[in-house]
């Protein structure tokens, strides 16, 4: 399941994926309801279900008008169940229901009435009688109550959108993962506890009824929707849909889908549906499993927030499954493509087999992430999207996983709260990297033979860690591979153990030899940790530069450390972790480390394209924690001039951008803008600023990251070639493509005519769409005239404008990130319209927006100029009713936090940047070095 809530990164600073102003591809977590992000006591009580019975088969009917925007539904639900344990009460989930009856019927067919109780805090509902139910009797329970759909797209929810003539439209959806079935119909809402399931729903004749399996046409009526039973399923997993909706069909493989979406946008369903039949079928064939249902339907709702995975009848925000050829991105297309891998592959890894339990979330979300790469990959395997996965996943999950305290993959959760917390980085992005590194380090063919045993071994059943790793130990036996330990001791350290180990290779340069030192890698590097690994390693040199064989050649047992008796010439860089497939950081000694600029300097692609991103992944990190030297880093960078791969070139945007953020206020600033134009310049003119047809992929968005690179840095071309496009766009009504359309937006306006910021300024008053207005309000934060972003954060309390009132709360933020002219307007405007910003809550229903905007700005005050203004700013607003009483105290932490970080990192990169400005460049040094180091070895044997 994937949702727009998305799981809260660390700060800017710590985040070396930042794409600048590059659309880009986002992962994205499910999402905290409501109801359960009231944090909730950790359980004194017991929040799981008592295991006296358990249903074998649901019947459910539901009554509802959402067609006339009613929220009021009603239903019936009548549980099979059997008794296990003797006992006086049957003890089911429910959550904001009214309950009207409950009576049981034995096999005999005698019924009585039950009574009731429910307890909000565990969302229990007691059905109690005097007498005994007998252990192994079998009951059919019957529940009679009603409800409303809810407004925060979780449980049974009303949702609407506008139709062509204006009229807004209602429909009824679900989203249940992971605790919301209940909201719909009283259940064993736990996913181990699986049952079939029959649907019925009331609803009027206009609309459609959807739900996990086909109609029963044979039951069914006008107005009367009756579904077919489906087959052993968890709770969490039964979907309806009651709507207007229209679909596109297609048969693949004799499975036919179809993708749902609202009346007008059929044309926009044709990638969803291909996509969805070729991912299906790669997906059935790495598995060696068919897909198991009838059907399966992809449907677009609006204003839904990720996608889930329903059984048979996947739902996704519209975003993640239309798409238009004419206006939508490269980036729409692939994450539509990513997005379908990640919800059909939870059609196994989910559906198929469950988790036994919540503690597990990993067993299918690491699936699911890692699968969404690999399905598109075989679906569309000229794009090249692992250099995606690594930035968007691998990368991600190394920079969040390094906190003072991070959690373990496998790790018990019990409250709804709980349950909804274990939806992060780890059991998303972190787990799908430990799979992919033992998918590598184990073989394809023994990884995907293990896949299979897991899922015939649990087939409609639900499953723990130990499964899994029985089933890939039964796949290693077979083929008489060899490892030292088993695999659940090897990948019970990765499933057990919070966080994961830096690697500390110290080579030998008489011999040849090197050892590698495992300890836990933390972004604060004063902490400490006992935790260790089973390392699977390899390693590429620079007399035998061979990155294809990822399988591992050597692994580090968890005691610590391990030699490697090699004869590797002491002119040859050591490259351990061969494609960075391995979830764990390396640092080399220095010596290594200059060899490696030398060889990406001479020969950058003599190093695999994914290596060479997280070289300078982890030289960032080691640099920002005093374990390396800044100049390695810097050297490292100059190599970019001859990059023109979408990963190295999103971490280096990454890596910059934080740069940029720190540096903007520095008396020397240019030189280290002059420094990014510089190693930018031949990308930038390789790639220029217009959209190709049929080039690679992974170029537009490599062009994307640079012409942003290159006109932050001022470079004259850039700045110079942007605007001209937007006048032609302007001036002719010349068609911007839209793959480079917010690049030509936002560095267009940084330097131009009063005419044309005002025209995009109207553009933004007058558009209906809201992916066009939120372009615009984007781009004219990058304005870089006074005058021109004094017009634009005013606009933020224009009542008499047409801004969209969810839009006034996202202006200042657009101005004052992109650097110090627009914090210094972002402050100037609050300094004389503080009141009326802070005002603006009642008309947005966000809470303390001047609050909020203060204590974001303070992050981005770098000089001492601007601290003095802003301190002033909050003199005059401290004490007010408008912020909370320690908003002084916060932005001058976070104002120290940046003077510290300019004091430890500032100063030592501009004096690079002053003795690379000054001739002395990073390839004559390294190549100097490189020289005298061998000179040296030569007189050593001689002497």
């Amino acid at each position: 399941m994937l949702s727009s809530h998305g799981f809260a990164i660390v700060a800017i600073v710590a985040l070396v994926l930042a794409t600048g102003y590059v659309e880009s591809y986002t992962r994205v977590m499910p999402p905290n309801f409501r109801e359960i992000e009231e944090t909730l006591p950790r359980a004194d009580i017991n929040y799981r279900l008592p295991n006296d019975t358990v249903p074998q088969h649901y019947d459910i009917v539901l009554n509802t008008r959402v067609d006339e925007g009613v929220r009021d539904f009603s239903g019936t639900v009548t549980i099979d169940l059997t008794v296990l344990v003797e006992t006086n009460s049957i003890v089911l989930h429910a959550r904001q229901l009214t309950f009207e009856s409950a009576t049981i019927q034995s096999s005999t067919g005698q019924s009585e009435a039950l009574t009731f109780n429910y307890e909000p805090q565990r969302e229990f509902l007691t059905l109690s009688r005097t007498v005994p139910f007998a252990k192994d009797t079998k009951w059919k329970l019957t529940v009679v109550y009603s409800g409303l759909l809810r407004s925060d797209n979780g449980g049974f929810y009303l949702t609407t959108y506008l139709d062509a003539q204006g009229r807004q439209r209602s429909l009824a959806a679900t989203q249940f993962e992971s605790t919301n079935a209940r909201h719909a119909f009283p259940c064993y809402d736990e996913p181990a506890k699986r049952a079939t399931f029959s649907v019925t729903i009331n609803h009027n004749p206009t609309y459609t009824a959807l739900s996990n399996m086909p109609k029963n046409e044979a039951e069914s009526s006008n107005g009367k929707t009756v579904f077919q039973s489906t087959t052993n399923m968890p709770t969490y997993l039964i979907a309806f849909i009651v709507s207007d909706f229209k679909y596109s069909e297609g048969t693949f493989y004799g499975l036919k889908q179809r993708v749902y979406s609202r009346p007008g946008s059929e044309d926009e369903q044709e990638w969803g549906l291909l996509s969805g039949m070729l991912i299906t079928q790669r997906l059935a064939d790495y598995y060696g499993i068919d897909f198991m249902l009838p059907k399966l339907d992809q449907a677009a709702i609006p204003n839904k927030g990720g996608a889930m995975e329903n059984w048979g009848m996947a739902t996704y925000a519209e975003n993640y499954m239309l798409y238009n050829k004419e206006n939508s991105t490269i980036y729409t297309q692939t994450n539509i493509a990513n997005i379908i891998g990640h919800e059909i592959c939870h059609q196994w890894f989910g559906d198929y087999v469950t988790v036994e339990w919540w503690t597990y979330l990993w067993l299918k979300e690491g699936f699911a992430e890692l699968f969404s790469f690999k399905a598109t990959d075989d679906a569309y395997p000229e794009w090249g999207i692992w250099q995606q996965f690594h930035t968007d996943d691998y990368q991600t999950a190394l920079v969040n996983d390094a906190g003072n305290n991070p959690t373990p993959m496998t790790h018990y959760v019990q409250t709804p709260a709980e349950i909804s917390s274990r939806y992060n980085h780890v059991s998303y992005s972190k787990a799908g990297s430990v799979l992919h590194m033992w998918n590598h380090a184990l073989t394809d063919k023994i990884f995907q033979r293990g896949l299979h045993n897991y899922l015939d071994a649990n087939k409609f059943g639900a499953a723990v860690e130990n499964q899994l790793f029985q089933a890939l130990q039964n796949a290693i036996n077979s083929e008489s591979f060899k490892i030292p330990a088993s695999i659940a001791e090897m990948l019970g350290t990765w499933s057990h153990n919070g966080g994961y180990p830096l690697l500390t290779v110290t080579r030998n340069y008489d011999d040849g030899s090197f050892d590698v030192h495992q300890k836990a890698f933390f972004n604060n590097e004063t902490i400490q940790s006992d935790n260790l690994w089973y390392i699977p390693f390899n390693y590429a040199v620079k007399s035998k530069p061979d990155f294809r064989d990822t399988q591992a050649s050597h692994y580090i047992p968890n005691v610590g450390n391990t030699k490697v008796n090699e004869k590797i010439s002491n002119d040859d860089w050591l490259i351990l972790n061969k494609q960075s497939t391995g979830f764990y950081r390396i640092n080399y000694d220095e010596r290594n480390w200059r060899l490696i600029i030398e060889g990406l300097i001479s020969k950058p692609y003599q190093i695999h394209v994914r290596n060479r991103a997280q070289l300078m992944h982890d030289a960032y990190r080691f640099s920002s924690s005093k374990r390396l030297s800044h100049s390695i880093l810097m050297e490292m960078l100059t190599y970019l001039s001859k990059e023109d791969q979408y990963a190295p070139w999103s971490t280096a945007n990454g890596i910059i951008n934080v740069y940029n953020r720190y540096l903007n206020g520095h008396g020397d600033y240019k030189n280290f803008q002059d420094f990014i134009s510089e190693v930018t310049q031949p990308t930038y003119e390789k790639f220029g600023i217009n959209d190709v047809p049929g080039e690679h992929h992974y170029v537009k968005y490599t062009r994307n990251v640079v012409i942003n690179l290159a006109c932050v840095a001022n470079n004259e071309q850039c700045l110079k070639e942007t605007n001209a496009k937007l006048q032609e766009h302007i001036d002719h009504k010349r068609v911007i493509e839209p793959n480079v359309k917010s690049q030509i937006f936002c560095h267009g306006l940084r330097q131009t005519s009063d005419k044309i910021f005002d025209h995009v300024f109207d553009k933004l008053m007058d558009s209906a769409d809201q992916t066009e207005r939120n372009l615009m309000i984007s781009s004219m934060g990058c304005a870089q005239q006074e005058s021109h972003l004094a017009k634009f954060v005013s606009s933020s309390t224009d009542g008499n404008n047409k801004l969209r009132s969810q839009e006034r709360t996202t202006i200042l933020s657009s101005a004052y990130t992109r650097g110090q002219k627009g914090l210094n307007a972002a402050i100037d405007f609050l300094d004389k319209e503080w009141q009326a910003y802070a005002q603006l809550s009642s008309a947005t229903g966000r809470t303390n927006p001047l609050d909020i905007a203060l204590r974001d700005m303070s992050s981005y005050v770098v000089s001492k100029e601007q601290e003095t203004k802003f301190m002033a700013l909050i003199d005059k607003v401290k004490g007010s009713s408008y912020v909370s009483t320690d908003l002084e105290l916060v932005v001058k932490s976070r104002i120290v936090d940046n003077f510290n970080w300019l004091k430890q990192h500032g100063d030592p990169i501009m004096s690079w940047l002053s003795t690379y400005r000054s001739g002395a460049s990073a390839t004559v040094k390294v190549s100097t070095i490189s020289i005298i180091v061998t000179l040296l070895m030569a007189l050593h044997r001689l002497f």
